[in-house]
């Protein structure tokens, strides 16, 4: 492993668990807060305008979920290379990723090169 990673390790780790609690508290809340979880809502005779409010409040409640779960499973992808000694090293080429890239995004799974190009295919 290199040494910018193994130096740091235990930091990264204990960095990346705690995004993870706060990943799964946040999503949580969200949970919560999503008008369509209301087991009252089905019996209810909203107004329209009130069902208008309730659909955009569970859109957004959904799109923040969405992105929640994009970044919880980079963390605990991010976490799973550390189990198994893979981490800081890209998932497509398997050269080191940047050691400044690594600190900017702990979560990076590609060096900038495979990035670029990962960027250029979905374009």
């Amino acid at each position: 492993m290199m040494k910018i990673v193994s130096d740091n390790i235990a930091t990264v780790k204990k960095y990346l668990e705690d995004k993870r609690r706060e990943i799964e508290k946040r999503m949580n809340e969200l949970r919560r807060e999503d008008p369509f979880n209301d087991a009252d809502r089905l019996s209810d005779n909203a107004a329209t305008d009130t069902e208008a409010r309730e659909e955009e409040g569970h859109e957004r409640v959904e799109a923040l979920r969405d992105e929640l779960t994009k970044s919880l499973a980079r963390v605990k992808h991010a976490l799973s290379k550390i189990g198994i000694g893979k981490y800081g090293y890209c998932d497509n080429c398997g050269k080191q990723i940047e050691p400044d890239r690594l600190k900017a995004f702990p979560m990076a799974e590609y060096c900038m090169a495979c990035e670029k190009l990962m960027e250029g295919k979905k374009k």
